[in-house]
């Protein structure tokens, strides 16, 4: 491994290619909850059937989706990897099949939404009118499919080149279009919530068209091949199988406390939607810091400079921790005012102030987390986290059984299950990322 000495200024200048990566990476992260709310808002006015298909058709697809963020982030630690080790014909060569990849699985996926949407819808227990909505947006949006997956891939190249405008750019012109289409769609063609699938899914596709040129030019310009290779293809799957695992780990915990919040009543259940929807909105703005990381510190590792690497893991460390802390203070302080916004009712919105407090006092843990992720994420140290995942799961499943079985219904025990959550959770997950990123194992050097 090597060691490269520090200058001065050197903390200052990786802040500066922290906030450079970070900065458009959250824009281009709270763009993608746009197209969610664009679709709610313009399907919401058709009518309550169709608003409760569509949010039982697009928690199918953020979850399928979801499963497949390997792909992005598994194309960011290759190509930043090579990028560093000054192998940049290779980078853009694992980009591609990165490329073919997604648009593999994206195919596959699709035909399978095709078939499968009544008995998915079914399974999840809608009926009546409510399902037929639901199938009919899951149906008209499975050909974006694939389109969604070569978005996280393209996207993942780019970032591992450390070009993060990019799909800055892309992302809000696909916004703009999105709700234009979904708006001539599903009002002016009078296609219902089937133009509103069918708007995503052209959005999507001609997003993917997009990014994919760009990527396509980079790696022509590099002299890399644009036909499939099958180790690299094979290479990028393998590597992709332990991030599934602990994404599959993250909804498991996310499910269990959806859950207990049910079993909780009501009163919590409507709270827990609240502030699980403001939990995944920070999630996401924080997430942008993870992805300057993964960018730098595969960069760092191909070079082989592991004390840059140790300063970019501290630096964003810093950022987030402090990022954390700022955001934690508006969510506590806030709570009694937000809670109106969403809730006439009183006690859903002292349960929704009690949770956000705990949230708040908890977010600083929960940004070192997310920062550490992004950085075992930048060095390929899927497998690490894979175990970890499933063990912080079984660390968190008994104290979210404990306050399933003891606290009392509403506003307290939504408290209660936040703080086994973002706290317990959060505690065991910060333990084993922590534990990992004070040792050497993860830094593996070169290309």
């Amino acid at each position: 491994m090597g060691e490269s000495r520090h200058t001065p200024g050197s903390g200052r200048s990786i802040d500066r290619e922290i906030l450079a990566l970070a900065i458009p990476a959250l824009g281009a992260l709270v763009a993608e909850p746009v197209f969610v709310l664009v679709d709610s808002a313009v399907v919401g006015h058709l009518g309550t059937a169709e608003l409760a298909g569509l949010s039982l058709a697009s928690n199918v697809l953020l979850t399928v989706v979801g499963l497949c963020i390997f792909l992005a982030y598994t194309t960011t630690a290759s190509v930043a990897r090579l990028t560093g080790a000054g192998k940049e014909r290779a980078a853009l060569q694992s980009g591609i099949d990165g490329l073919w990849l997604a648009l593999g699985i994206g195919a596959v996926l699709a035909v399978g939404l095709l078939l499968a949407a009544p008995a998915t819808v079914t399974a999840l227990g809608a009926d009546g009118d409510v399902a037929r909505q639901a199938v009919t947006y899951l149906r008209w949006s499975a050909p974006g499919l694939a389109g969604m997956l070569l978005v996280q891939a393209a996207t993942g190249v780019l970032r591992g080149l450390r070009d993060t405008r990019t799909p800055l750019v892309v992302a809000v012109a696909g916004a703009v279009l999105n709700t234009v289409l979904n708006i001539v769609l599903v009002y002016g063609a009078g296609l219902g919530i089937a133009g509103s699938g069918l708007g995503t899914a052209v959005t999507q596709v001609l997003m993917a068209v997009a990014l994919g040129v760009i990527v396509v030019r980079g790696a022509r310009a590099r002299g890399a091949s644009l036909r499939p290779h099958r180790a690299g293809i094979l290479s990028g799957a393998r590597a992709g199988v332990p991030l599934v695992i602990r994404t599959l780990s993250l909804r498991a915990a996310i499910l269990l406390t959806v859950v207990v919040a049910t079993d909780l009543g009501a009163v919590a259940l409507a709270g827990h939607q609240v502030v699980s929807s403001l939990w995944a909105l920070v999630a996401f703005a924080l997430d942008a810091l993870a992805i300057a990381a993964q960018a730098l510190v595969g960069h760092g590792l191909g070079a082989g400079d592991v004390a840059r690497v140790r300063t970019v893991l501290r630096r964003c460390l810093r950022w987030g921790v402090g990022a954390g802390a700022g955001i934690g203070v508006v969510l506590a302080a806030t709570g009694w005012w937000i809670a109106p916004l969403f809730s006439a009712d009183p006690d859903v919105r002292v349960a929704v102030a009690l949770a956000m407090a705990v949230c708040g006092l908890l977010m600083p843990m929960a940004a070192w987390v997310f920062v550490l992720d992004g950085v075992l994420i930048g060095a390929g140290d899927g497998r690490y986290l894979a175990w970890a995942g499933m063990a912080t799961l079984v660390v968190y499943l008994p104290a979210a059984l404990a306050v399933a079985a003891w606290a009392p219904e509403g506003a307290q025990g939504l408290a209660w299950l936040w703080f086994a959550f973002a706290g317990v959770f959060t505690a065991a997950r910060a333990v084993t990322t922590g534990w990992r990123a004070r040792g050497d194992r993860w830094l593996v050097t070169g290309a």
